[in-house]
């Protein structure tokens, strides 16, 4: 993956994310524990230190305004943010960030079936590419408890410890020497 400048991250960022119920914030990498940075995205206490697209749904920042800053995340601690995620490679970084773009249940054209399927991956490798070669991903998926470079494509959605109060969620984080991001998508059912 090679360094995305700001436009073309900002819509690759749209067009993967924009029409599903997803979150995506990158913020500064300011602590060695990369779990404080997280925690602080998380809340919205940071933002991009590029200055570029971010997307929150309406509801999560009206939820963050009266229910609790970290709307819709529970507020983990940095022990469960690392007990709760696990590593994966960056190419099944790319394509967990591309299966982020469909719905949970009874998708009618997965990732992996549609025909755009390279155009997603593309846009997935240009999102992630900002994070550079050293990047270190981790996700909250199940499928990455026994391997760091599970078959994303291959399967339906599956999430893991749950972050939200939400029927399943599903996270990717990526970390850098210098951001944070953390792409979340969400089953409100």
């Amino acid at each position: 993956m090679t360094p995305t400048d700001g436009t073309a991250w900002d819509a690759a960022l749209e067009r993967l994310l924009d029409e599903v119920y997803a979150f995506a914030w990158v913020g500064p990498r300011r602590h060695d524990d990369w779990a404080l940075n997280v925690l602080a995205v998380m809340e919205r206490s940071v933002t991009d230190p590029r200055g570029r697209l971010m997307l929150e749904w309406g509801v999560d920042r009206e939820g963050r305004e009266n229910i609790r800053p970290c709307c819709p995340f529970l507020p983990p601690t940095t022990e469960q943010v690392h007990a709760w995620t696990h590593p994966v490679t960056a190419g099944a970084a790319v394509e967990l960030l591309a299966s982020l773009t469909q719905e949970w249940f009874f998708e009618g054209r997965p990732v992996r079936t549609r025909p755009d399927r390279d155009d997603v991956l593309a846009d997935a490798r240009r999102v992630l590419g900002r994070f550079g070669a050293g990047a270190v991903f981790r996700t909250s998926s199940d499928l990455a408890r026994a391997s760091d470079s599970p078959d994303f494509l291959a399967h339906e959605l599956v999430g893991g410890r749950a972050f939200t109060d939400h029927v399943m969620d599903l996270g990717l984080i990526a970390v850098s020497p210098d951001e944070v991001g953390v792409f979340w998508s969400f089953n409100a059912n």
